[in-house]
């Protein structure tokens, strides 16, 4: 890494963050410190709660654990073999709600994790925490009849302490959705130790946040689909405590609040997923993590909450439905600039099907650990778009940094047509142009690289792993579910590839490749 890149990384940084980065490393809280918590009294009250969704099974026996498609012993709470994901999962425990187990297994966790917290500093950062925290409360109000007296004591004197915790170790450094776990959490722990500084503090983080990330069209800022569905799903557990938990004043203002945002979100999945229910996996995004679509839209019909169509606007994604044609697209920013660790550098990207079967895909993400695939699977070459010289759009590096990155310089748009512009490529002096023209016949994409002065692109389309390729020509390409026909190309191949619908999981797939110089076009029909 150079200096100018760390530069155009740190730049885009807010002054808060900046602050509390150097705060937490001089304290040493998140290191040296994070085991120690001191144990604080304080008793619990259960919460009334309807049924929320329900956990997938991840506790497979009494010491073996399935994180992320990976099956493996416990070892302890800190070992990494398996990724620093994986462990996170495991101190989450969110196989305390998965159905079946039994209440005195469920137990036994919750002992083993407060006795051995002190050399825990994994399950001592604020986001497990956070997690972790709500799945123990849920746990406790479930069973709350079964539980005896002193072991309860025991458990509400290390959630109080967790919670004390967590109320000084805001993630203020990170921001996005960490500091709105962070809020989620503290209210649920203000209701069930009705501690009027938790609440307090979660209400007052969940206004600014919540108007902050929340985008006008309903998307949540960092432009995942994913995230935006493990974030709705934990403000339908808020709504949820807070419905049918009363035990501060006012609460029926910031349930007002709390349910305007959650029918925005609603309004935004619903515009976004495919007919089948699932999202396209943009960014950061993988299927097996977060709730479906048809459990969160259920679990708001719970809650009495009723939501309106909106288009998509503020996002940058757009949808586009005719005859066989189902697509969505990418013609944004990749993200708020303070905290694009979950973007990639996939501007004017997208995904189709045809007739509910899909044919361009994303590559999606099969890892969060720092390596060479990450880093692949974050770059434009992942990604149905145009590289010029070898770059990515955006420079991502790092994991989850990005350096200059793509701005988008012009959008028109009507019903069947979007054009425009991003100047990611500005250091080879061009600006990279696409078209988006659709009927219900075909699709139409035009790419060019303007000005006009000789430079050279690589167009990239990902085929999902079900598409057959039946003949390659010079400017046309047939599968078995549409033709794909090109002009003003240099070169057309076909290359292999790999593809991710979910973590841990690579699928062999085919991916064309297409070299022009300038200006390219390229339609697709049903065959």
């Amino acid at each position: 890494m150079n200096v100018l890149t760390y530069y155009h990384t740190v730049k885009h940084l807010r002054i808060k963050q900046m602050y509390y980065q150097i705060k937490y490393r001089i304290s040493k809280r998140h290191k040296q410190k994070t085991g120690r918590v001191t144990i604080l009294k304080k008793s619990g009250s259960p919460l009334q709660l309807i049924k929320w969704i329900t956990k997938d099974i991840s506790l497979l026996s009494d010491t073996t654990f399935l994180f992320l498609n990976i099956e493996a012993p416990f070892y302890n709470w800190n070992d990494e073999r398996n990724s620093k994901l994986w462990i996170y999962n495991l101190n989450y425990m969110d196989y305390l709600l998965q159905p079946g187990i039994s209440i005195s297994e469920a137990s036994s966790w919750i002992n083993k994790f407060i006795d051995e917290l002190p050399e825990n500093p994994t399950g001592s950062e604020a986001y497990p925490t956070s997690l972790r925290c709500i799945n123990w409360i849920k746990f406790i109000s479930k069973s709350y009849s079964s539980i005896p007296d002193i072991q309860l004591r025991k458990w509400d004197n290390s959630l109080y302490s967790q919670y004390q915790k967590l109320y000084l170790n805001i993630e203020y450094h990170l921001l996005g959705n960490h500091l709105l776990e962070n809020a989620y959490s503290l209210l649920w722990g203000g209701l069930y130790f009705q501690e009027g500084k938790f609440y307090e503090k979660a209400v007052w983080l969940l206004t600014q946040e919540l108007n902050e990330q929340i985008l006008p069209d309903g998307a949540h800022y960092e432009l995942s689909p994913m995230y935006h569905e493990i974030l709705l799903d934990r403000l339908l557990d808020c709504i949820n405590a807070l419905k049918y938990n009363e035990r501060f004043e006012g609460q029926e203002y910031v349930i007002s609040f709390l349910e305007e945002k959650a029918r925005l979100m609603l309004s935004w999945l619903n515009a976004i997923i495919y007919k089948d229910g699932t999202i396209p996996l943009l960014n950061d995004s993988a299927y097996g993590i977060a709730p479906t679509s048809k459990e969160l839209f259920a679990y708001a019909k719970r809650l009495d909450l009723q939501w309106s169509v909106h288009k998509l606007k503020e996002s940058g994604y757009r949808k586009f439905v005719s005859g066989p044609f189902e697509m969505v697209l990418d013609v944004g920013n990749i993200g708020p600039d303070y905290i694009p660790g979950h973007a990639h550098a996939d501007t004017f990207n997208y995904e189709l099907r045809i007739d509910g079967k899909p044919l361009v895909i994303d590559s999606g993400i099969s890892t969060y650990e720092k390596n060479e695939r990450r880093q692949y699977e974050r770059e434009t070459r992942a990604h149905n778009t145009v590289l010029v010289n070898g770059n990515s759009s955006s420079e991502v590096w790092g994991g989850f940094r990005v350096a200059q990155r793509a701005k988008i310089t012009g959008l028109k748009e009507d019903k069947y047509c979007i054009t425009a512009c991003h100047n990611g490529f500005r250091e080879s002096g061009v600006e990279h142009q696409r078209i988006f023209n659709m009927n219900d016949k075909e699709i139409m994409i035009c790419d060019s690289l303007l000005p006009i002065s000789g430079k050279n692109g690589i167009n990239l389309i990902h085929l999902h792993p079900d598409i057959r390729i039946i003949s390659v020509n010079n400017d046309s390409i047939k599968t078995n579910l549409a033709i794909f026909n090109f002009y003003g190309t240099d070169e057309i191949w076909i290359e292999d590839c790999e593809i991710a619908f979910e973590y841990n999981k690579r699928v062999a797939t085919k991916g064309i490749g297409i070299a022009f110089t300038n200006q390219m076009q390229y339609t697709i029909r049903c065959d």
